[in-house]
């Protein structure tokens, strides 16, 4: 791409790299004034260059352009952006905060990040999160492409990157361990197990400081980036090295005849509730992107995490349209879990839409035709619609099985005439509206409360290590102990807790 008009062009949204420099471009409606900060190092104090935008050259309609000559791909920069700050009609301006890009396509983290300094008054520079340039073009595939399996052959494994190598005893280089190079050594493994899909917990860039104080956000439910694979996960040191590690992990699973699914979270952000930090969307365009609610003052809450995305916006429905996109095109991604995916069916008022557009767009989306797209059919405040999300593409998570399931291996009341149903695919709930068996993605146990070493362990939830009160995690799960809550050395005890997996894993 060339680029000669120095005030920039407003498509594409974000950082693109051209011949001669880079063009720049970020929506705000009410933003009064928008500064570009460029930065040599992460965890600078003070920019190497700002650019402010003016309001009548640099801005057409509610887009906010520039373009800069001579800069290219691992550029760090962020912006400021000016306005008022009214929290009572959903205004949250803080020119002091430099803000993430919405479309950045790269993240690097400072080893001095702090969440706290993002949520206090004052400049954050240097221990803000920063976005990079990143040029997708330059990567070479070898012919790799999605691989398209059909959704009756699949079995997925469900994965945290982190977790899945972290550990010693997974036999890698100390190096690699935990990052998306280290799965690849796992690769062989993954074969033998015979699963056709890894589906990964979430892998945008999150804040892992979104958590109780001296506690770390684990599983990666707190994005702050749609566009941006996390940079905990490379095992290389430069911003633009993850870029191209993600794509190896992608490229060798292909190989081994394994998709590559995403746990994706569209519905809320780590940006949390009115008293939560300034990282990007709330500075930029609160009202844009966020549901509001006493004349936009509070947070919508219907992710239980303190906000909820605006999905149906159209400035926040086409993010997340382009950040589906990029890593399907981009990333070479074969498919979706969406995390809360019922969320996507309110209004901006929280109300249930029957013909959600965000939903149908994705649905519709020639470039995500063939492309897996799982539905959490469910959200926080209550809104279940596992056997009826909407559309022909969408298959859905069953909770119907999971729970099912589990209350037949405890014995539990009326379960017999349940477990029937299910394990020839569940026609009670998809045998009608062309929905086939198909449509369900059958599970026992996922990353939401109890594994199945737990399932068959204990009665109740042991959250206490959280510092949460033990509110944290499902409740109800469930469960059976087989005699004995927790571990024991009761031989009796463990060869019926054996069996019960047993049981779990061939239903």
């Amino acid at each position: 791409m060339s680029q000669t008009n120095v005030l920039g062009q407003t498509a594409p949204l974000g950082a693109t790299v051209c011949e001669d420099g880079v063009n720049f471009s970020i929506y705000s409606r009410s933003a009064k004034g928008v500064d570009l900060l460029l930065f040599d190092h992460v965890d600078a104090a003070t920019a190497t260059r700002t650019i402010s935008l003016d309001p009548i050259a640099n801005r057409t309609y509610h887009y906010w352009h520039t373009f800069v000559p001579g800069i290219k791909a691992g550029q760090l920069y962020g912006y400021r952006v000016h306005g008022p700050s009214l929290p009572e009609i959903g205004q949250r301006f803080d020119h002091e905060k430099l803000l993430l890009d919405p479309y950045g396509r790269g993240c690097s983290v400072p080893p001095g990040y702090s969440r706290d300094a993002a949520q206090q008054p004052g400049d954050n520079t240097s221990s803000a999160m920063k976005s990079v340039v990143i040029d997708p073009t330059t990567y070479d595939w070898e012919d790799d492409a999605p691989l398209q399996r059909p959704a009756s052959q699949t079995i997925i494994y469900e994965m945290h990157v982190r977790g899945f190598t972290r550990n010693p005893n997974s036999g890698i280089d100390e190096s690699k361990r935990g990052t998306y190079a280290g799965l690849i050594e796992k690769i062989p493994y993954l074969v033998d197990l015979g699963v056709t899909a890894v589906e990964l917990l979430p892998i945008f860039q999150f804040d892992a400081f979104d958590a109780p104080p001296g506690k770390t956000n684990y599983w990666g439910y707190a994005p702050i980036s749609f566009f941006s694979p996390h940079a905990a996960y490379s095992s290389r040191q430069n911003p633009l090295g993850v870029i191209d590690e993600f794509r190896d992990m992608v490229k060798a699973l292909h190989r081994a005849g394994i998709e590559v699914i995403l746990d994706v979270v569209f519905n809320h952000t780590a940006e949390g509730n009115e008293y939560g930090p300034t990282l990007s969307f709330r500075g930029i365009d609160n009202a844009t992107y966020y549901m509001l609610e006493n004349g936009g003052e509070r947070y919508a809450n219907y992710s239980g995490c303190g906000n909820t995305l605006n999905a149906n916006n159209t400035v926040a429905r086409r993010m997340i349209l382009d950040s589906l996109r990029y890593w399907v095109q981009e990333m070479h991604v074969d498919g979706f879990r969406f995390d809360l995916a019922s969320i996507l069916s309110r209004d901006t008022n929280g109300y249930p839409l029957p013909n959600p557009p965000v939903l149908w767009d994705i649905e519709s989306d020639p470039t995500l035709a063939g492309t897996k797209l799982f539905a959490e059919a469910w959200d926080a405040a209550g809104l279940y619609q596992v056997g009826n999300f909407v559309g022909d593409a969408w298959r859905e998570w069953n909770g119907r099985f999971r729970d099912d399931v589990r209350d037949f291996f405890r014995g539990a009341p009326g379960s017999v005439t349940k477990i029937a149903d299910r394990v020839v695919g569940s026609p009670q709930l998809y045998a009608h509206k062309r929905r086939e068996a198909e449509q369900s993605i059958n599970f026992v146990t996922c990353h939401d409360g109890f594994t199945l070493n737990d399932l068959v362990s204990y009665n109740d939830k042991h959250n206490e290590d959280n510092n949460e009160s033990n509110r944290d995690g499902e409740s109800h799960n469930r469960s059976w102990h087989c005699g004995v809550e927790g571990p024991t050395d009761n031989p009796i005890v463990n060869q019926l807790r054996n069996r019960q997996v047993k049981n779990f894993l061939a239903t």
